[in-house]
């Protein structure tokens, strides 16, 4: 079957986007890539549910739209460092490139690190318990990156190597960096009236599946489970760092510990994962038989 130029195709699914837009134009001089609006996107949802947590919980609204505008800021700081630091060749000989970051080029995990700096320093100012805050502001964190992701979509970026599962997702080759097509995709590129795919597994869409699931699941825990200050915290970075290490195993344009063929965010997510399973089973069995505090934490 061809699919006469499309950009963008689930070939199991049935689904053809004849031309993937990046970007909005305004006033015929100006444009907006999707990117960045998705990024804010997720940033709005995810104060609005945070927002939402902190009201049923109790808590000062405005604390948290107080804490959001230095965490937006910060984090978005610690994501962009994050990555330049891992990907210096790509900026060593074009410093004012770091500032440009309508091509991409944020990196999760610097902004998560960011965000949990910004509220230990923001909870030490204003006198207000770290855990109780991060209990809350992991719940807007992790909605911020189930919206995120999907800039990555419009990028045609953080995908995963070649497969043939029903989620598989065909890109055009020539709207791909490069740098991200691996020999394997290279190996299997699939010919289509002259125009060349790559077909990958959609790690962006597995990553936003995966966090959407796990702040559900953390909302109805935080309700009906719920001990201890600080356990949607852990169970935040230890659920995520659970799915993101396998996803971040499948990607094909990973960060790597400099000198070493290890991803750097999968061995901090096998970190994280390890660390917060300790501590959930360490504080189970010490709050085994105290009374579920849930909302009133």
């Amino acid at each position: 079957m061809s699919y006469n130029g499309a950009d963008l195709i689930f070939p199991h699914l049935g689904i053809v986007i004849q031309k993937l837009s990046r970007s909005i134009n305004l006033f015929g001089s100006f444009s907006i890539a999707y990117y960045g609006i998705i990024i804010a996107i997720g940033m709005l949802c995810g104060i609005a549910v945070a927002l939402w947590d902190a009201r049923r919980r109790g808590q000062d609204p405005d604390l948290y739209t107080d804490f959001a505008i230095y965490a937006i800021i910060f984090s978005v700081m610690g994501a962009r460092l994050y990555y330049v630091i891992f990907e210096w060749d790509l900026y060593k000989d074009d410093l004012l490139s770091i500032l440009n970051l309508r091509q991409g080029g944020l990196a999760i995990y610097g902004g998560v690190i960011a965000a949990f700096a910004t509220a230990y320093v923001f909870t030490r100012i204003k006198g207000f318990p770290f855990l109780r805050l991060a209990d809350t502001g992991v719940l807007g964190l992790i909605t911020g990156q189930i919206i995120g992701r999907w800039g990555n979509f419009f990028n045609c970026e953080a995908f995963g190597g070649y497969t043939d599962s029903i989620l598989a997702m065909r890109i055009k080759e020539s709207l791909v960096n490069p740098s991200m097509i691996s020999a394997d995709l290279e190996a299997h590129v699939i010919l289509d009236a002259g125009v060349r795919y790559i077909q990958v597994h959609p790690t962006f869409l597995y990553e936003s599946v995966w966090n959407l699931c796990c702040l559900i699941f953390m909302i109805w825990f935080g309700k009906h489970l719920q001990k201890w200050q600080g356990e949607i915290t852990v169970l935040y970075l230890t659920l995520y760092g659970l799915g993101r290490f396998f996803i971040e195993g499948l990607r094909t344009d990973q960060l790597l510990i400099p000198g070493t063929v290890l991803a750097v965010s999968q061995c901090l997510s096998a970190l994280l994962f390890i660390a917060g399973l300790c501590i959930l089973i360490y504080q189970h069995r010490r709050y085994l038989g105290r009374p579920i505090t849930g909302l009133r934490t």
